[in-house]
């Protein structure tokens, strides 16, 4: 199982990158995802 962790915009609802989510902390949201690979 994979852990993915996705940053995302609450203004402008894209996706960001880590160093503008530590920037921006009150208007990003994280979202976590976890992924099972298929046999």
């Amino acid at each position: 199982m994979t852990k993915i962790t996705v940053n995302r915009s609450a203004v402008s609802g894209k996706f960001v990158t880590p160093q503008y989510a530590k920037s921006h902390p009150k208007t990003t949201e994280t979202e976590h995802y976890k992924t099972t690979p298929k046999k």
